[in-house]
């Protein structure tokens, strides 16, 4: 009895990393801060474009995604006031980070 419990615990843990690593694939989009709209509030949207010919896209921002600025994490309100002060928009790099399985924007990330 206690073999079969062992192994069934064995192919459980097994099974385990699996179905969390399918739940958290992430994919980016990198576009110029010049094709970008940020939320105002972090319950919101992100529009973006991904060439200056294409159409905005929209994904969902929530409270839990997170902005980075240099690195580090900061407020939505901070960010937009760091992002605001830039003058050439168009050299300077935004990563949208969203899963995959619902597309929810899990970071925003600038490097200037």
């Amino acid at each position: 009895m206690k073999t079969k419990l062992l192994i069934a615990a064995a192919l459980l843990s097994l099974a385990l990393p699996a179905a969390a690593e399918s739940s958290s694939k992430q994919d980016a989009y990198e576009v110029s801060l010049s094709q970008i709209r940020l939320p105002r509030i972090e319950n919101a949207t992100i529009a973006f474009k991904e060439c200056g010919e294409c159409e905005f896209k929209t994904m969902r921002v929530s409270a839990e995604t997170d902005y980075r600025l240099e690195g580090r994490s900061v407020s939505l309100k901070n960010f937009r006031a760091a992002l605001e002060k830039v003058v050439d928009r168009e050299k300077a790099s935004v990563a949208i980070i969203y899963r995959l399985k619902d597309n929810r924007v899990t970071a925003i990330s600038v490097y200037l």
